[in-house]
């Protein structure tokens, strides 16, 4: 399988940052871009066909969650994974609703994040 695709999407440019600098760590993943909203994500989804979405929960102008909705309804969407700074069942469930194929809490994010995405990429961090 090819390197997995990430675009990275949070209203937080010092997360944004600190993101792409511990994925870019990982040689069997590449970040390809990001966005600051859930309006953004769309767009660079568009433009930049990324085999996984990060994104994060609470952005201004459109959410992570209904930007989720809108990018699993398009043919051949990108996985998704939902971080958010609120831990709770009720937000795992929503997210599950919503079609992410992943949620985590940011406190999780430096030891969660690289299974669970080996998890929905297994052929690419061999």
């Amino acid at each position: 399988m090819p390197t997995p695709r990430v675009l990275l999407v949070d209203d937080s440019p010092g997360f944004l940052e600190s993101a792409a600098h511990f994925l870019s760590a990982e040689n069997w993943l590449q970040v390809v871009g990001s966005g600051l909203s859930g309006r953004a994500a769309l767009e660079q989804a568009d433009a930049l066909r990324p085999d996984l979405v990060l994104m994060d929960w609470a952005m201004p102008e459109m959410d992570g969650l209904e930007a989720t909705r809108h990018l699993k309804a398009r043919l051949d969407p990108p996985r998704v994974i939902l971080i958010t700074l609120h831990a709770s069942p009720e937000y795992q469930a929503a997210a599950e609703e919503a079609g992410a194929d992943g949620f985590l809490a940011k406190a999780e994010f430096g030891t969660g994040l690289l299974p669970l995405i080996r998890g929905l990429f297994p052929a690419s961090s061999d």
